[in-house]
């Protein structure tokens, strides 16, 4: 199969970016996939089996969308180390109905993770910061709303203070729950757009709320996700997990290296990796420093702390 691709309009530094050093970046999708790249100038020839083709051309687009900066070729290797996206009859990847169009997974374990997701209706996600597992929670939740799977989303946080004493805070209940809040919203902001979250939450198909909330209720036919669980109680975790009603699906999010809870309390993220682990119809999907997405930096963080931890 041949493809062709004109990069338009064409951005001459983006374009560098994206083939690398002597063209290293071209060179390496070339041996992984086993396909032979050309270009002249923005336009691009790609000779291949149908499939391999198309998964390089999709690596091609999304480099350039992210060649603003030089890419290093760790995360090329990334990238092509990654599962191939789903594909539709025509060749395209099924995309996740949400704001970003290109959202796919970009590392081997955030592939598994979405997969896990879509085959068990709990699913927890354990791993360092900037590794994805709240925003693909987030953005699959999204997408089962989009395809009407659920008739809600529902996510929750526990309110816990990171390390810092906030003292008592102002204004009415939304007021002062909103700061624990805020990562949920700017996730929905960016995958929705923020007059369509506003309309998502006035049809009350979307609810935030602090984890102490969810107490005596049942949640049916929701995508429901609990974000920061390293810092719930055993108790809390329970509750939550108890709270799934029929037709619902949760995923459960935490970072077990950065837990706030008062000293000498268990966390219900650890006590629910050992309970649970062996439950059929849970999964547990583990990052590490490798699947971080941020800044190359927070990789390198994320390893430094964790030998001083096994010191």
């Amino acid at each position: 199969m041949i493809l062709k691709h004109t990069f338009s309009p064409l951005n001459n530094t983006r374009l560098s970016h994206l083939c690398g050093p002597l063209e290293e970046h071209l060179r390496s999708i070339e041996a992984q996939l086993n396909v032979k790249i050309t270009r002249r100038q923005g336009h691009f020839k790609i000779e291949g089996p149908q499939g391999l083709a198309t998964h390089a051309l999709h690596i091609l687009q999304s480099l350039y969308e992210q060649a603003r900066r030089p890419i290093e070729q760790a995360h090329v290797h990334l990238m092509l180390s990654a599962p191939p996206p789903d594909l539709n009859a025509s060749g395209q990847p099924v995309p996740l109905l949400t704001k970003r169009g290109d959202l796919r997974p970009r590392t081997p374990n955030q592939g598994h993770y979405m997969d896990r997701i879509n085959t068990h209706d709990i699913t927890f996600g354990i791993g360092p910061a900037g590794t994805g597992k709240t925003y693909l929670a987030v953005a699959m939740a999204i997408d089962a709303l989009e395809r009407q799977s659920v008739q809600r989303i529902v996510l929750t946080r526990p309110a816990v203070e990171a390390g810092e004493k906030l003292g008592f805070l102002p204004g009415d209940l939304g007021q002062k729950v909103d700061p624990y809040l805020r990562p949920l919203y700017d996730a929905l902001y960016d995958l929705m757009g923020y007059e369509r979250v506003q309309k998502t939450f006035e049809r009350q198909a979307l609810e935030i709320a602090p984890l102490a909330f969810m107490r005596g209720r049942t949640l049916n036919h929701a995508f429901v996700i609990l974000d920061e669980a390293q810092n719930t109680s055993t108790e809390q975790m329970k509750m939550f997990l108890t709270r799934l009603g029929l037709g619902s699906k949760a995923v459960i999010t935490g970072d077990i290296s950065q837990i706030d809870l008062p000293k000498g309390q268990q966390s219900g993220l650890i006590d629910a990796q050992k309970v649970l682990k062996n439950v059929q119809g849970i999964a547990f999907s583990t990052f590490t420093s490798a699947d971080v997405v941020r800044h190359p930096l927070v990789a390198r963080i994320v390893d430094a702390y964790d030998k001083k931890r096994a010191v």
